[in-house]
């Protein structure tokens, strides 16, 4: 269940509370929404087509893809596709094989719900093409888990940057490690990571979730 709009501002609260640095984010962005995507294979279709392009251009993909399929973007469709289809939609070859593989291992998505979210993200990164990112990410916004935190997300860190004052970026371990005394609510802390980072105006060389946010 995606969290409420009362369940992220009690959260983002306590993480002020809990956090000087937090606290300085908590001050200076509006209030933050959780964002909702598609659940199961469509969402993690999704996923993969908006890495590496702009908002624009991966709306623009998956309109093709589903126009081209018929009508629905389904396993049974992608599969029966061949590959010069799918990149004729508008998918890199690699994202066609990306997307016949989660159509391939598409039943995964009935045992989500029922692993707690290490299994689930191990379960999600057996699939080919998919990442711990890109795993991470799908389960914060399709499936409402609340306490994610993809450290890998150069937006995240720069974010972070921003709030310390620092130099340089934290490195993912470092970032990983710090988010840990963010839990349970590691993803409302990305939230507002995300946020200082757009408020901040920088913008990262690689494409990151604050178009994800934005879509």
């Amino acid at each position: 269940m995606t969290p409420s709009d009362a369940e992220i501002a009690a959260a983002r609260r306590q993480l002020a509370q809990r956090d000087p640095l937090l606290a300085k984010a908590d001050a200076l962005l509006p209030p933050i929404a959780w964002r909702t995507r598609d659940r199961g294979f469509t969402g993690l279709v999704r996923q993969i087509v908006g890495q590496q392009v702009s908002v624009a251009a991966a709306d623009a993909i998956r309109l093709r893809l589903i126009q081209g399929l018929g009508g629905a973007l389904t396993p049974e469709a992608v599969l029966a596709a061949d590959g010069d289809a799918l990149r004729g939609f508008g998918l890199s070859s690699q994202k066609a094989r990306y997307v016949r593989a989660i159509a391939e291992a598409a039943s995964i998505f009935e045992r989500i719900p029922d692993l707690d979210d290490e299994a689930a993200v191990n379960a999600l990164v057996e699939i080919k093409g998919v990442g711990r990112w890109t795993a991470e990410t799908y389960l914060m916004f399709s499936e409402g888990r609340i306490d994610f935190f993809p450290a890998g997300d150069i937006a995240l860190q720069e974010g972070f940057r921003v709030l310390e004052g620092g130099a340089a970026r934290p490195t993912e371990k470092a970032l990983y490690g710090y988010a840990a005394g963010w839990r349970p609510y590691r993803g409302v802390a990305a939230l507002m990571l995300w946020g200082v980072y757009a408020w901040s105006g920088t913008r990262a060389t690689e494409v990151t979730p604050v178009q994800v946010l934005s879509a």
